[in-house]
Formats: structure tokens, sequence, C-alpha cells
């Protein structure tokens, strides 16, 4: 089981939506077939916000719709016995998770669940820097919202 910590100062999201967002995570964690327990923090920001996380984090001067930073970059790292793992934060833009919804035709409620699970995966090691990766993770990541009940429109 993992539990996340959410961070919503502006009142991006419903309860409604928090809660379906842990759901699906955990979820996620269950389908993935991982037993320890682990942390994650989402957060929900806006334009002008994600960009300047994107800028001075990653380099990148443009808005984004996520952008998760992983706390454990590889297997190695030590973990306190006991403890959960702190997987790593996921910072989702809802505005442009509103103008992604309209361009994909689908909800918006489908598009947040989308990006939470989008970062969730990266916060994993799961990556798409290359067509493999991104047939593995992609194939992932719609296997498991199908699974939730939430497939793409």
């Amino acid at each position: 089981m993992i539990t996340i910590d959410f961070t919503d100062r502006d009142n991006y999201i419903t309860e409604v939506e928090e809660e379906q967002i842990n759901e699906l995570l955990n979820f996620a964690y269950s389908h993935l077939e991982l037993k320890d327990e682990a942390e994650v923090s989402v957060s929900f920001v806006s334009d002008s916000e994600i960009k300047e996380i994107n800028r001075d984090y990653r380099e990148k001067d443009e808005v984004t719709d996520v952008i998760s930073f992983a706390f454990l970059d590889d297997e190695d790292e030590p973990v306190i016995e006991g403890m959960p793992s702190v997987l790593g934060d996921i910072i989702i833009n809802t505005n442009r998770a509103r103008e992604q919804s309209a361009e994909y035709g689908h909800s918006y409620e489908r598009e947040i669940l989308f990006l939470s699970l989008h970062g969730f995966l990266h916060l994993l090691g799961f990556d798409h820097m290359n067509e493999e990766e991104e047939k593995e993770m992609f194939g992932i990541q719609k296997e498991i919202l199908d699974d939730f009940g939430i497939p793409r429109g």
C-alpha cells in the first residue's frame, strides 16, 4: 500500500478527484505486485508554477502537464527497515490537464487520473526516452487505466 500526501493550496481539484487519484495509485501499486509500504506526494499547480519548476530543475523554460521527481534513483539506495520507501513527488498542472482533456475529447477526471498514473510510473522507474521504453510504459498505463475502469474515450 502507498500513502499519498496531497498538496493543493489553490483548490485545483475536488475531494472526490483526490480520492480517485488515491484509489488509482494504490490500484496501480497492487497491479504491479509491489508489496512494501511506500509514500508519494502529489501537488497541483498552475501554468506559471510548473513552468518555473521545469525551468529551475529540468532546464526547460516551458509549461508542461506533469513532472515527477524520484527520490530513489536505483535499487541500491538504503532503506530503513520497517519504514515506508519515499518514492518522490508528482506535480500536475491542472490548467494543462483541462486543455488536454478538451483536446483529446475526454473528461478532466480522466486526464487528471492519467497524469497522476503517468507521473507515478516515472517514480517507479518507467520512462519513454526511446521506442521500446515508450511501448512498455504506455502499455502498462493503458492496462492499469482500463482495469481500473478509466479507458481512453
